[in-house]
């Protein structure tokens, strides 16, 4: 999308002041369109074993439509978008529209009925919630998938497996400090357990270098002329790009613990 089409399609949080608004919506204001912790190429593992050709589809918090895009391509029967965010939601909504519709509800109560859908997807919105909030929207996703259905996650991971509780603790306070959202990422053994507490069956997971703002990263998922708008629009915005800075710094520091972790579930039938 360009600029200009956000004059008339404003983003999440457009009225915000940049040193307010929560991290993934600041990068989306400067332009990036991949919002995801192991990138473009981590979700389209993820959708090739989500199993979507001919199957309802439900995505909790499709955020600009992104992956929506990528969804469309396997030919899904149908497409349910759930979004809490209006502006989100109307963005996703003109991706999609002859495909499928949008719910403007959240993703711990979409109001649709239960067994609705062969899949469910979310990406990057449960390392956001808090346990009961993680274990609220996975339910959720449980209740509304058919039996033998598929949940299908891309969330932000630790590494390794062991890693010690208090730095955990550490990394969740500097990350809700710089992110300006209370990230709660897990790992792949607590994002397993999420899953199967919950009466899923986890049949695939894999990982990727959490590399949302590294250089390489851009250039594959945004593209050259991506990349370039984005460098633009930081080197515009004194504030927007203190922050953007702020967040790579810790990515970069933490950068052998952070991973993007995918995963895909299934429910028994």
């Amino acid at each position: 999308m360009t600029h200009s089409s956000h004059q008339d399609n404003p983003l999440p949080y457009a009225q915000r002041r940049a040193e307010d608004v929560p991290g993934h919506w600041l990068l989306a204001r400067l332009g990036k369109r991949v919002l995801r912790p192991g990138g473009l190429e981590l979700t389209r593992k993820l959708l090739k074993h989500a199993g979507l050709s001919g199957a309802d589809v439900v995505e909790l918090a499709p955020g600009l439509g992104r992956t929506a895009t990528e969804l469309l391509s396997f030919q899904p029967a149908s497409y349910v978008g759930v979004e809490k965010d209006e502006d989100a939601a109307r963005i996703t909504g003109e991706i999609v529209k002859d495909t499928g519709r949008m719910v403007h509800a959240d993703a711990a109560d979409t109001g649709l009925p239960d067994a609705h859908a062969d899949v469910v997807l979310g990406e990057a919105m449960l390392t956001m919630q808090s346990p009961n909030g993680k274990q609220k929207i996975v339910d959720e996703a449980v209740r509304v998938l058919r039996p033998g259905g598929r949940y299908a996650i891309h969330e932000l991971g630790l590494q390794p497996d062991d890693l010690d509780d208090e730095f955990k603790t550490e990394l969740r306070k500097n990350l809700a400090r710089v992110i300006k959202v209370n990230a709660r990422p897990l790992t792949v053994v607590e994002w397993t357990e999420l899953l199967e507490n919950a009466g899923l069956v986890v049949e695939w997971t894999d990982t990727a270098p959490m590399a949302l703002l590294k250089m390489r990263r851009n250039l594959a998922d945004e593209g050259l002329l991506g990349t370039l708008r984005i460098i633009k629009n930081a080197l515009r915005d004194k504030e927007a790009r203190r922050r953007m800075l702020a967040m790579r710094k810790l990515f970069n520091e933490h950068s052998d613990v952070l991973r993007g972790v995918a995963l895909v579930a299934r429910k028994p039938s």
